[in-house]
């Protein structure tokens, strides 16, 4: 017994080991994909549904798309409404695993192909750290190792057979005991799909009959909530408005099957046959599973509107405060190329309250009108540093890497910028000054303060024409300040003390500019 039971751990280590190479080789290699399918998922709730269950089938990770979607609807590329289609097309998606463990792992001697393509996707990621053909080789390593994992839970449960017996029965209470199994094993393996896979391997051993194994899955589906909401603890809105929404759809659909499991069975033997699928139990079960998500999606379906608009009312608090990020997610940093987008968006962010800083201080403000503004860029400097070191722990490619290094020069020239801002409210404008001194300087506070509007705009020529002007006119009109405060000073008008906190305000707040031109055209290239 306990040498089964050795081979049985062993079997979904390497099985959980193998599904967690298979799903990062192939977020990797296919990260561009992600962005391409995902960005189609708005016209209706059909392409959202496709496109949900047409990546979790590419990336083999429900897990994967649903931090995705949540990037997405992070970063503003995709609304909250259609996010939801895309969320619980995954959950259609993650059936194709299922479909891999009966049609193939259970029906093959896989293991003379898995050492193989364990070899061979090793042998690609030594030879191609960092580019897609590498990533290529940790799905084809991944995919061995979760092959060789089944043919170990197969051998395990063959031999437990005679050994041991799981909850059986109709009643009331063996039916809860079944669906508790299922919730267990989701929670402690944080993998429905690895849950799957024990239930599809004890159901093909004999340990427990179809109906038995079918609250299994039932009780996984559910366990999945579980991980939704651990995930959701600390995020921003959109997340715990997505995890919500999954917690409903799974906890929906699985009191529904649970009531009508006896017929839902029956049913599914009539289809199995039609169908033509295998008469054993494995086939049965990756059956019911897609069935029975296609179900939830049909229940889901005209509750779905008034859902988006509870959820829209619902976890507001964080949004008010202006200081905590709105796009970082600790959820996006499983696939780098989304959790770069929400970082470029919240470094975006952080450059609009820096270029608000610089435009009070062109407008005269003292330091303490500064306050608030620097104290929301801190907060927000230090949440996209704490962001930038968990995303460092992933693996990214070399074009993310690359990406990455840009975002973290865009904001260090914001930092600049609200330094500057900073320094030169510090310093104390002369109560008053002569006629051509304050001419020239309402000259240059309108010129930079519309440069940092071409800075923050939202659509530029592609050559930068617009910021090569506004630098070139913020400049002229610095230069002739800058002449009217020495001559001022050198003609007594103006204190030299005075001049002196002057020149260096209005240099601060020049260079300021030029550090926000330089982020603009760095930012527009990211």
């Amino acid at each position: 017994m306990l040498q089964t039971l050795g081979v049985m751990a062993g079997g979904l280590g390497l099985f959980l080991l193998g599904m967690g190479l298979m799903t990062d080789g192939l977020k990797l290699a296919a990260g561009p994909a992600l962005h391409r399918i995902l960005a189609g998922a708005t016209r209706t709730r059909l392409h959202g549904l496709g496109s949900g269950m047409l990546v979790t089938t590419l990336v083999q990770s429900s897990s994967a798309v649903t931090v995705a979607t949540i990037g997405f609807v992070n970063a503003g590329l995709l609304a909250l409404g259609p996010a939801l289609w895309v969320l619980f097309g995954a959950n259609v998606g993650t059936t194709m695993t299922g479909w891999i463990v009966a049609l193939v792992g259970l029906k093959f001697k896989v293991e003379a192909l898995a050492m193989p393509l364990v070899g061979l996707g090793v042998l690609l990621r030594l030879t191609g750290e960092g580019r897609r053909h590498g990533a290529f080789g940790t799905t084809l390593a991944g995919f061995g190792l979760l092959f060789m994992g089944i043919a170990l839970l197969q051998q395990a449960f063959t031999d437990l057979a005679g050994q041991l017996s799981l909850p059986q029965g109709e009643g009331a209470a063996a039916v809860l005991a079944q669906l508790g199994i299922g919730v267990l094993m989701t929670v402690l393996m944080q993998s429905s799909s690895a849950a799957m896979a024990i239930t599809l391997t004890a159901a093909q051993g004999g340990l427990i009959d179809m109906q038995g194994a079918a609250a299994v899955v039932i009780g996984a589906n559910i366990g999945t909530t579980v991980t939704a909401l651990l995930a959701a603890i600390g995020a921003t809105p959109n997340a715990r408005r997505a995890a919500v929404a999954h917690v409903v759809f799974n906890l929906l659909t699985g009191a529904v099957a649970l009531l009508l499991l006896p017929w839902i069975i029956d049913a599914l033997g009539h289809v199995r046959e039609a169908l033509a699928l295998p008469p054993d139990p494995a086939a049965m079960l990756a059956l019911f599973h897609t069935c029975f998500n296609l179900l939830g999606v049909l229940l889901i379906w005209p509750l779905a509107s008034p859902l988006t608009q509870w959820l829209q009312r619902r976890f507001r608090a964080s949004e008010e405060d202006e200081a905590q990020p709105r796009f970082l997610d600790d959820n996006v940093l499983a696939v780098p190329t989304l959790a770069l987008d929400a970082l470029a968006r919240e470094v975006a962010r952080g450059g609009q309250v820096a270029f608000r800083m610089v435009r009070a201080a062109l407008a005269g403000a003292g330091a303490p009108s500064l306050a608030r503004d620097e104290a929301i860029f801190s907060g927000l400097d230090s949440a996209i540093e704490g962001f930038v070191e968990r995303l460092r722990r992933a693996a990214m490619s070399r074009e993310s890497s690359a990406r990455l290094a840009e975002l973290l020069r865009i904001h260090r020239y914001h930092e600049s910028c609200a330094e500057q801002a900073g320094l030169a409210a510090g310093l104390a404008l002369p109560q008053r000054v002569a006629a051509d001194v304050e001419l020239a300087r309402v000259g240059f506070s309108n010129a930079a303060s519309e440069l940092l509007d071409r800075c923050g705009a939202v659509h530029l020529s592609a050559d930068f024409e617009e910021l090569d002007v506004g630098l070139l006119q913020t400049g002229a009109s610095y230069e002739a300040l800058k002449s009217a405060l020495l001559k001022a000073g050198a003609n007594g008008q103006l204190d030299l003390s005075d001049m002196e906190r002057s020149l260096r305000r209005f240099s601060a707040l020049r260079r300021a500019t030029q550090q926000a031109v330089k982020a603009r055209r760095r930012l527009s290239l990211t």
